[in-house]
């Protein structure tokens, strides 16, 4: 056996290792666009079961792989190499559907199958970093450092790819990186060792330039039917004529030549002109928006007066005003409308605006070109937090997909709809000015009250004592305006409001001195919901209309920022009885969802990790379980003859592992939720996070050496000590954090989260290799059993965590980690426990 692993094996390592980094950050954004989450909890979680049933399955068959290493670990990077795009194409041909999780239980199944689908390639991959460790026993740290350098060098490739071609095209790119790594080992890595590996050699380079110049288009991504998108496209006579991408989004815009499209939501049922020729944009086959036709003349976007959103327009003439989220540019017009002097506009995905600004600037007038706009390409809460300006008017309109409202997006973090977020906006007013807020009408209502008590609590944190003579609210049949002024609002402007609604059939919702007979007029509902929400919220009942109210509407926070989170375990009884006439609308099913995946993921971890280790304990004479994390590197020693972990001593060993499995996950998963904040989207957040944490927890994992030499228990107090010092400190503060780091600019932000994030990481590197150390010495035999007890809290971590973050929020999350690190840390091995 070669005691040392030559350059071309530790490459080819380091390829694999990108690859199924890259693989799982692309399963998340396949996601997004095939269904309306991006699972990132479901996606780590499936990526820990692969490399922890590996671990499992390498240690039970440890002999027999031994003596095939090079024909092992070439099988399985082909196998990775193929099975990453087949597994994904036979994953999205299940006809799951989240929103039917409650009432057709065959979508558990579903779930589950996808869930043990897509764990496959990362079960090949760990194969082939498990067993180099195995292999080269003596050479670890050189494997390890391929591993992470790989890992880290793929999440941020995957991103750059992102930018240059369509997600599913990835999938290809993945192939071929299996088999260029197959190639390097199969034609050098084994030169001078005996070992004949030409076929493998001409296999690779048959099979890599079959896959170049095999037909494009062979991978197509299986959208869901109920995406709006989806939809749109069974209408006759409509076609995409347009697709971008980027890790921001796939951007697809829609032409129907037969039926003209009509997108103007909540328009007036009084209106008598209609919005001209326009153009469907969707975002991950959703959230549609559309480029409308403009030939410079006001008169021909004349329906935009009879939309709820007008409404600010029309209490006094405004100068100076932000649209955050200007989009495809509809709020533009609408400002125009009225000669608007001065418009900041702001949009996060530069390829929306190309597509106004240059690809279709004719057919819509050249609206991002004309002289009173200025153009941002920025996020809305970073651009508000690096503005010094004030405004007379602060725009927010559906920036949502309508279904966000129906609990399919409630696993989503949005930090534009939080108190912190509200009170940024306020600040950025001037004396007298209006932040306006459009959002979409569903009944019975949720997300309307809940921004209005997030508002209302974002006044009072402001000191404003009586908050309901700020506020006003206006619908219509479809969607809802909310008016918040820097100021107290005049007779003048209640009149205005009055006219503006009279004039259109909308309802007023809410203004100071409202009375009963104003309200539910004309978009008649069963009862005035959003008036007594209002009028409730701004009493002295707000808090216990709050715990009363059948769904969770809880002010956000940038804590708990879960705006489209509106489940109540009290009100699933009244549901599920509804069930049969009509009330899935009612059923949040995205956290129901996350049950589901949990239950599953815990299914999964005992079934196949913990149940093998069980049934075959008496196979596993071997310490060496030769499987790495992809979230927490873990060193492996050989070992000695099998013991049952039945005593009180190794009982407290599991507890340790099982400990540090779940705390570790529970602050990474915190603080990829926390960084969308600061670095302005799932993907960003979920790369930058992951990336530091693999290579900083690596180096700390390698520095752990030198203090597992100490024979003195108290050594792992100094890195839970360091953890539960930074995480406290990050969590009491991350409002002062976030704030200065959205004032920085781009290059900034992401440096200052990496320098934020590796002391951290480092230090959550060190406890799982200081006491495996400890360990090979008194009880070596006990890792397989630590191996199967860490895999299973990882698996489940993931979704737990969302799950806690989700009901309690981010900085409980954190502390319950901290508490599982002390409580890791008094149950860390010594040197008197015997074998």
């Amino acid at each position: 056996m070669t005691t040392k692993p030559g350059l071309p094996l530790l490459f080819a390592i380091a390829v694999i290792s990108a690859s199924a980094l890259a693989y799982e950050i692309l399963l998340m954004r396949l996601f997004s666009i095939i269904q309306w989450h991006h699972f990132a909890y479901m996606i780590i979680s499936l990526a820990l079961l692969g490399y922890g049933v590996s671990g499992v399955f390498l240690a039970l068959n440890r002999d027999r792989l031994s003596h095939g290493f090079p024909w092992a670990i070439m099988t399985n990077m082909l196998l990775f190499s193929f099975s990453a795009p087949t597994c994904f194409l036979l994953a999205q041909q299940i006809p799951f559907n989240p929103a039917e999780i409650l009432w057709t239980p065959v979508q558990f199944l579903y779930l589950c199958n996808i869930y043990l689908i897509l764990t496959l390639p990362f079960f090949f991959a760990a194969n082939v970093i498990g067993l180099s460790f195995y292999h080269y026993k003596e050479q670890v740290s050189a494997i390890y450092a391929a591993d992470l350098s790989g890992a880290g060098l793929g999440s941020v490739g995957v991103i750059l790819l992102l930018f240059l071609m369509f997600p599913e095209q990835i999938l290809t790119v993945l192939v071929l990186s299996g088999i260029l790594a197959t190639l390097i080992v199969s034609a050098f890595a084994f030169r001078g060792q005996h070992v004949d590996t030409s076929h493998w050699t001409i296999a690779c380079i048959v099979i890599g330039v079959t896959v170049i110049f095999a037909p494009t288009g062979w991978i197509t991504l299986a959208i869901s039917p109920y995406k709006s998108e989806s939809q749109l496209l069974l209408i006759p006579g409509t076609k995409v004529i347009d697709r971008l991408s980027s890790p921001l989004g796939l951007i697809s815009v829609v032409k129907t030549a037969l039926t003209p499209l009509r997108h103007a939501p909540g328009l007036s049922i009084n209106a008598t002109t209609e919005p001209p020729e326009q153009l469907a944009v969707f975002t991950d086959a959703d959230n549609m928006t559309a480029i409308t036709r403009y030939n410079g003349k006001p008169e021909t976007v004349s329906y935009l007066e009879q939309t709820t959103s007008a409404l600010p327009y029309h209490l006094k003439q405004h100068a100076d005003i932000l649209i955050l989220g200007a989009g495809t540019g509809s709020d533009i017009l609408g400002a125009n409308s009225h000669a608007i002097k001065h418009i900041d506009a702001v949009e996060l995905n530069p390829q929306i605006i190309d597509l106004v600004k240059e690809k279709y600037a004719d057919f819509a007038g050249r609206i991002y070109s004309s002289a009173n706009v200025n153009l941002h390409v920025d996020e809305a809460r970073g651009f508000v937090a690096t503005s010094n300006k004030t405004y007379d008017l602060i725009n927010i309109s559906l920036l949502d997909a309508f279904g966000a409202s129906a609990g399919l997006y409630s696993l989503a973090e949005n930090y534009l709809y939080t108190e912190q977020a509200i009170q940024d906006y306020l600040q950025h007013l001037g004396l007298g000015g209006y932040l306006s807020i459009t959002r979409w009408i569903k009944i019975p209502p949720r997300d309307e009250p809940k921004l209005l008590a997030t508002v209302v609590n974002a006044l009072k944190r402001a000191n404003i004592e009586q908050p309901g003579q700020r506020i006003m609210m206006i619908r219509s049949w479809q969607t809802s305006t909310l008016i918040v002024k820097n100021g107290v609002i005049s007779l003048d402007e209640i009149n205005r409001l009055k006219q503006f609604c009279s004039e259109r059939s909308f309802d007023p919702v809410y203004y100071p001195g409202i009375t009963d007979a104003e309200v539910n007029r004309f978009n008649i509902q069963s009862q005035p919901y959003l008036y007594e929400a209002a009028t409730a919220l701004l009493g002295n009942q707000g808090k216990a209309f709050i715990e009363n109210y059948k769904f969770n509407i809880k002010p956000a926070t940038d804590d708990k920022p879960y705006f489209f989170h509106f489940f109540k375990w009290q009100t699933l009884p009244e549901i599920f009885t509804l069930l049969d006439s009509g009330g899935i609308f009612l059923l949040e099913s995205g956290y129901l969802l996350l049950i589901a995946a949990l239950l599953q993921a815990i299914i999964a971890s005992l079934l196949l990790i913990a149940l093998p280790l069980r049934l075959w304990k008496s196979n596993l004479g071997i310490t060496n379980l030769s499987g790495t994390d992809l979230h927490l590197p873990e060193g492996r020693q050989a070992g000695k003859p099998d013991v049952k972990p039945e005593s009180g001593s190794h009982l407290r060993i599991l507890v340790y592992f099982f400990c540090l499995g779940l705390a570790f996950l529970f602050i990474e998963i915190a603080f990829i939720q926390k960084f969308i904040l600061i670095l302005h989207h799932p993907l960003y957040a979920i790369t930058v996070v992951l990336s530091t944490f693999l290579l900083t927890a690596g180096a700390g994992s390698y520095f752990s050496e030198k203090l597992s030499r100490s024979p003195l228990k108290p050594v792992i107090m100094l890195p839970v000590a360091v953890i539960s010092l930074l995480g406290i400190s990050y969590s009491l503060g991350f409002e002062s954090i976030a704030g200065f780091l959205l004032k920085t600019g781009y290059l900034g932000r992401y440096l200052f989260s990496i320098l934020l994030i590796a002391p951290l990481g480092f230090c959550m590197g060190m406890p799982f290799p200081m006491a495996l150390a400890k360990i090979s010495q008194t009880t070596p035999a006990l890792i397989p059993w630590i191996w199967g007890i860490n895999g299973c809290a990882s698996v489940i971590s993931a979704i737990l965590a969302t799950l806690i973050a989700m009901q309690f929020g981010f900085t409980v999350l954190i502390f319950l980690a901290i508490a599982l690190y002390c409580v890791a840390a008094w149950c860390f091995p010594d040197l008197a426990i015997e074998s």
